[in-house]
């Protein structure tokens, strides 16, 4: 698996690795934290249907649906933040989850923002 973001045709791509380091680059510098949060509900005729399929078993896709959008949105917000600060990679890449109340999930990506350049 590739450590760079999949873009759409005609987006550049953005260096990404849950490592330390790129091994195919040198960390010229550290820019800090760089993160994207989401905060998503599944409404409510959807949650409804979903809750009755909690109930049977098995997986629920729509919350499987809507959590991977929803990564992917926080993804594409970390990118844009880390690229105001000046970064064009980040390392140590994470994601983590948290359920606000009962119908609120966050996602938050994120990981440390830094420039990269090529291997000395």
């Amino acid at each position: 698996m590739s450590d760079q973001q999949a873009a759409p045709e005609g987006r550049i791509q953005f260096p990404i690795t849950t490592a330390l380091e790129f091994p195919e680059w040198t960390i010229e510098h550290n820019i800090g934290l760089v993160f994207g949060l989401v905060v998503r509900s599944m409404g409510a005729a959807k949650g409804f249907t979903a809750g009755f399929k909690a109930l049977a078993g098995g997986e629920v896709k729509q919350y499987t649906k809507l959590l991977e959008d929803t990564r992917r949105h926080a993804l594409d917000r970390m990118i844009e933040n880390a690229q105001v600060a000046g970064a064009n990679a980040v390392i140590s890449f994470r994601f983590d989850s948290s359920e606000i109340g009962q119908s609120l999930t966050e996602i938050v990506a994120y990981g440390t923002g830094v420039v990269v350049g090529p291997k000395q």
